[in-house]
């Protein structure tokens, strides 16, 4: 669970990127598994002052924590657990993004393949950050789809499980680390945080899924059709990536029109509905919520 040092953390800090990493050293998992990795268990007692003085100074943040915020969320979210890994643990990293290949087919890659320092094992990281919404269908119960409904909590987990946290441990896989010099037993370990979003009546969660996991809500946009959405603020990936604070007023209209724009494009959009906070003189996010077209989940999303 964030303890309250790590919710003032996350609120204080005003740069998105360190906001948003901060997030990462301490959000709940949708996966709770024996190859589960919890930043927390490594991080330095002082992981937090180093976040505060990299908000204060921003000159003296990593360069691949500083460069350009990038919209597609996967690779951002990626760059973001680099510097989790090399600037907050202090963990060499020996590779990443390295594709296997069985023949002419590529079969799959590993994320990371770090040092803990700590242990001086090698470690195989495979990451994820995914946002699930409930939909309760008979007689499977309740299925989690993601936004683009092709995607499905249960089928995830089960690849992750199955074929990309094991992929170090493929023939192909150590036939090139060999190449590379790399013969040592590998750790394989998964990080997988997110959001679950429930419907309005009550959702059945998979036994994998720890009690912890963050939460919000999702409807159809035809249920806020006369809804005044005051305090709604909708979110850009990559700001999917919370908590969401601003400073000045939300406002209604420029919700109001990305509600529209979900029925009229048949997109879903994540909004964040706010709430002032006095004593941090800012707009901080209270509830999220995923709203969808009328044909989610079987139309295009």
């Amino acid at each position: 669970m964030t303890t309250n040092a790590d919710t003032e953390t996350l609120l204080i800090l005003r740069i998105p990127a360190i906001r948003h990493l901060a997030w990462l050293c301490t959000a709940p998992q949708l996966l709770a598994a024996p190859v589960s990795f919890d930043p927390l268990q490594w991080l330095p007692d002082d992981y937090r002052d180093k976040l505060k003085h990299w908000d204060k100074h921003p000159d003296t943040m990593p360069a691949r924590l500083a460069a350009t915020t990038e919209r597609r969320l996967g690779h951002y979210f990626e760059r973001l657990y680099e510097v989790l890994l090399v600037d907050l643990l202090g963990w060499d990293l020996v590779l990443k993004n390295q594709q296997i290949r069985a023949g002419n087919q590529t079969i799959g890659e590993l994320d990371f393949l770090v040092r803990n320092v700590q242990t001086g094992n090698l470690e195989h990281h495979e990451i994820a950050i995914k946002y699930y919404l409930g939909m309760n269908e008979e007689p499977e119960g309740t299925r989690w789809y993601g936004p683009n409904a092709r995607d499905r909590l249960d089928l995830k987990v089960g690849r992750i499980l199955s074929h990309q946290s094991p992929m170090a441990q493929r023939a192909e896989a150590q036939v090139l680390l060999a190449n590379l010099g790399i013969t040592e037993t590998i750790t394989p370990r998964v990080f997988m945080p997110g959001y679950l979003f429930y419907p309005e009546i009550e959702a059945n969660v998979p036994d994998y899924v720890p009690r912890e996991h963050l939460r919000g809500r999702w409807c159809y946009a035809r249920e806020l059709a006369s809804s005044e959405l005051t305090g709604w603020v909708p979110l850009k990936k990559p700001h999917w990536i919370g908590p969401w604070i601003q400073s000045g007023q939300p406002d209604a209209g420029a919700a109001r029109e990305a509600a529209d724009f979900v029925e009229a494009k048949g997109v879903p959009v994540l909004f964040a509905e706010m709430e002032w906070q006095p004593g941090l003189g800012c707009w901080v996010e209270r509830q999220r919520w995923f709203v969808v077209p009328g044909e989610w989940p079987l139309g295009p999303g």
